[in-house]
């Protein structure tokens, strides 16, 4: 495994919803791939941007999905925001808490006080998912943010994906709030590079995630190489239309392509696909559709022109089985 992605590096950071698991659902060749990680040495930390789970019950999750995992690899965007809580303010301070009971208990550990309820003693919010967020947290939220309270957003994900397919994320509740309040949070998590930061430490580190604006975002933000997979968010249409902060340096189906070869992994030319620019982005060829993405995202991302035809029947099955034709 000497040319394998994953050798080049010293850790390997995995979001997790779309990434590893979907809710209850391991995705497959997960636990494999992560186990092959390990046993090569490397450094495994997973990144999530869910703030519903304490560190505890995300190893306990990952271990119940048969994958083995340890508190200390574990880096949420509820410590990010509890972070960002402690460096704006005083011991003791009030936090009105819009998540679940493990996000207040990290508030509480850091030295502040969780409240549920605004009042004139409150001076930040602090936002995470929880099913449970109902009208009434954001109307205490909104209280006490109009009353001049910092507002922090462990995260902006618009959706969650689960098993059952794409459901709202935080980034829907804050966008509520957004919209009663007129303000904008201070985020966390990812698209900022925080997270990232803190779980890669001074080792060169890999991402893997699913999503073009938050760990695509966020690693290139850090400046850290990224692998994106097809399993949960980012579709082959939206890495082709990908804004330059938001561009994976490597393209996979699965969490199983850190196994493969570095080089047949990157965004870049193939030879088994031919591709002429004008206009519109000309394919002509036979090969792996994914290989044509790949030199496809290179073009586009070039030429700022995502308009794809194909030439002949190979290339036309091949865009259509991404989806492109």
């Amino acid at each position: 495994m000497s040319d394998a992605l994953l050798a080049g590096y010293d850790a390997v950071l995995f979001d997790l919803d779309g990434t590893v698991y979907h809710g209850a659902q391991v995705i497959e060749g997960a636990p494999e791939t992560v186990a092959a990680v390990r046993s090569q040495g490397t450094a495994v930390r997973f990144v999530t941007n869910n703030a519903s789970k304490s560190p505890e019950d995300v190893v306990a999750h990952l271990r119940g999905l048969g994958l083995s995992a340890e508190v200390a690899e574990v880096h949420t965007s509820a410590q990010a925001a509890v972070a960002v809580l402690g460096e704006s303010l005083a011991k003791g301070a009030e936090v009105l808490v819009v998540g679940t009971a493990s996000l207040a208990n990290a508030v509480a550990a850091a030295g502040l006080t969780p409240v549920r309820r605004a009042s004139a003693a409150v001076a930040a919010v602090v936002q995470g998912h929880s099913p449970d967020n109902a009208w009434a947290d954001l109307a205490e939220a909104c209280l006490a943010i109009r009353a001049g309270a910092l507002w922090v957003a462990c995260n902006v994900d618009a959706t969650l994906p689960s098993e059952r397919g794409l459901l709202p994320g935080n980034g829907s509740m804050v966008a509520a709030l957004r919209t009663a309040t007129d303000t904008e949070p201070v985020v966390a998590g990812k698209p900022q590079p925080l997270l990232f930061e803190t779980a890669a430490r001074s080792e060169r580190a890999l991402v893997v995630g699913d999503r073009l604006d938050t760990d695509i975002a966020g690693a290139v933000a850090a400046g850290l190489d990224v692998l994106c997979v097809l399993t949960g968010v980012a579709t082959p249409a939206s890495v082709l239309r990908a804004v330059p902060a938001e561009r994976p340096t490597h393209l996979g189906a699965d969490l199983t392509a850190l196994t493969l070869p570095a080089d047949e992994l990157r965004i870049g030319p193939r030879p088994s696909w031919e591709i002429s620019e004008g206009n519109v982005l000309t394919v002509r060829g036979e090969g792996a559709p994914l290989d044509l993405l790949r030199a496809l995202c290179a073009a586009a991302w070039r030429t700022e022109v995502t308009t794809v035809r194909a030439e002949g029947d190979a290339a036309g099955a091949a865009l259509t089985g991404l989806g492109l034709a």
